[in-house]
């Protein structure tokens, strides 16, 4: 098992508008397309303006399928426009993880 630990910083103020975008174009394909959404936060306390979200997949080549198909959906491009358009996003960093031998969740 792997986790994609996504952390994407927006400018201020923008930040409402991108999750109620997210919520309506992005999720619906995520959901279908890659599953295994371990959570979606947002930062109250620390570095502001922030969402991170955690996807879990099998392996490196479960998560490659599964982001190939999702950036053919149609519905995903529409995502892509429409976040572009609205020109919120400041900074995104991605990592990988994988558990620990004792972690629960191996």
């Amino acid at each position: 098992m792997i986790i994609d630990h996504r952390t994407y910083t927006f400018h201020p103020l923008k930040l409402n508008a991108w999750l109620a975008l997210y919520e309506q174009y992005a999720l619906p394909v995520q959901n279908k397309h890659l599953g295994g959404l371990i959570g979606f936060f947002v930062t109250e306390v620390g570095t502001l303006n922030q969402v991170v979200h955690l996807w879990q997949y099998q392996d490196m080549g479960d998560r490659e399928r599964r982001r190939a198909a999702m950036a053919k959906d149609p519905d995903w491009q529409e995502f892509l426009r429409r976040n572009e358009e609205l020109g919120a996003l400041r900074h995104q960093e991605n990592k990988i993880l994988v558990p620990a031998p004792f972690s629960p969740n191996r």
